[in-house]
């Protein structure tokens, strides 16, 4: 089979952390697996077997790089495995309207793009308050607090759960076999025979 993209947006570095982090799983399956981060490079979706987009939510919206490179190239990403993860702590929030925002700011993307993933993954992320200026960590710490999160800011917090990303990889490299499969003709599910 041939390799597969990850391709991200960040911040902060999170973003970058797990799509090195899903690159490093998939290739334990023995795929080749290219991480790029946006606007350093235009990989060409055609080239790749499934392709993963990963972007951090940032002031109601995603990194420019990951809007643009999707948006030219929604079409060669209509046409094959693919999944969108969005990386927020909003996701810690059990708050219906933080909810309904975060649904709106994927909604917006895809309207934005024209890229309609056909699996989206809420990833929770990571507060790097060592890394902020001292206005970004204030505001932080106050969003953390309505989070439930730490307002610890001595030090970073990180809420990505490695676990569920480590399963999220296994199952799109199997959904990624399973097409792969189907369009050469192959049975994706093996066929027992029934002795009569």
């Amino acid at each position: 089979m041939s390799k597969l993209l990850v391709l991200y947006g960040t911040t902060d570095g999170q973003t970058a952390k797990i799509a090195r982090f899903l690159a490093t799983e998939l290739r334990t399956f023995g795929v080749p697996t290219d991480v790029v981060e946006a606007g350093t490079a235009d990989p060409d979706p055609r080239d790749y077997a499934g392709v993963i987009v990963a972007a951090s939510v940032h002031m109601g919206g995603y990194q420019p790089g990951v809007v643009r490179w999707t948006k030219a190239h929604a079409k060669a990403l209509r046409g094959k495995p693919s999944a969108f993860l969005s990386v927020c702590l909003g996701v810690l929030q059990q708050d219906l309207a933080v909810q309904r925002d975060l649904v709106g700011i994927i909604n917006r993307f895809e309207a934005r793009t024209g890229w309609k993933p056909p699996r989206v993954k809420l990833v929770a992320g990571a507060l790097k308050y060592t890394r902020y200026g001292w206005l970004k960590r204030m505001v932080m710490r106050r969003m953390a607090g309505k989070a439930g999160g730490s307002t610890d800011v001595s030090r970073d917090h990180e809420y990505t759960d490695w676990a569920d990303l480590r399963e999220f990889a296994e199952a799109f490299w199997a959904m990624c076999r399973i097409i792969a499969r189907y369009e050469t003709g192959e049975s994706p599910v093996p066929v027992l025979a029934v002795a009569g």
